[in-house]
């Protein structure tokens, strides 16, 4: 095994316990992703619920890499299914989300900003050298993250988009900031995490093609999550 697997081996260990979507290949790009983050760059995350892909960040960059999660822990825009109304279990997931990153030894590797993230731009001064954006998944506030957050990614960094061509929201966003864009390329996903390089010599129209073409996927996502609404398919079957 060589030294990246065995070192996503011993994070993806440390998350086993920890609640949340994220799955193994997902893990594991974001995983290679901070760890190919420059000496004294900057990860930032948004949306980290109860720390499953922060601790992966955390214990994946060097230790000069600044690494900066966004979550509000509001009680909204949780889950699957979960927008609003969850006012009660916001404090708890603030807890275990503090409790997950101490008990993994990455607590102080992590600056929490408890903000929206559009509250949280002007607390993040400069470059970002890899942004995953896995925050509210309606259409209005994914565009925005994806828009103004990725407007601070360097040239050659990484972007990163949870529930991609799953979510409606999300994906309308990614057609709308993403597949017309001539700085973001499409380099491919696992799952529903989309990946993205910043970079100044984006061929528009095959990138464009390339993202287009994952809309099968999402037409069959749709079709699961109508099947788990009527209870042919189990919540477990929740395309991730």
């Amino acid at each position: 095994m060589s030294p990246a697997s065995s070192g996503f081996a011993d994070a993806w260990a440390a998350v086993a316990d920890v609640q949340g979507w994220l799955t193994e290949g997902q893990g594991r790009a974001l995983f290679e992703a901070a760890a190919g983050c420059p000496a004294g760059g900057r990860i930032v995350e948004i949306g980290s619920f109860q720390g499953r892909s922060t601790i992966v960040l955390a214990l994946a960059a060097a230790p000069s890499v600044e690494v900066v999660a966004i979550d509000p822990h509001a009680g909204n825009d949780r889950g699957p299914q979960e927008i609003d109304g969850f006012a009660e279990q916001a404090a708890d997931d603030n807890a275990r989300f503090e409790a997950n990153l101490r008990s993994a030894g990455v607590r102080d590797r992590v600056t929490h900003l408890r903000k929206f993230s559009d509250d949280a731009l002007g607390d993040v001064a400069g470059a970002i050298d890899v942004l995953y954006v896995d925050g509210a998944h309606r259409y209005g506030p994914a565009r925005a993250d994806i828009h103004q957050w990725g407007a601070e990614v360097r040239d050659g960094g990484t972007l990163l988009v949870h529930d991609s061509f799953s979510s409606v929201g999300v994906t309308l966003a990614i057609l709308r900031e993403l597949v017309p864009s001539r700085r973001f390329r499409y380099v491919g996903r696992s799952r529903s995490l989309a990946i993205y390089r910043a970079d100044a010599t984006v061929h528009r129209w095959p990138n464009a093609a390339r993202q287009l073409g994952q809309l099968p996927w999402f037409v069959w996502n749709l079709t699961k999550k109508a099947l788990i609404t009527v209870k042919v398919l189990r919540r477990t079957d929740w395309p991730y």
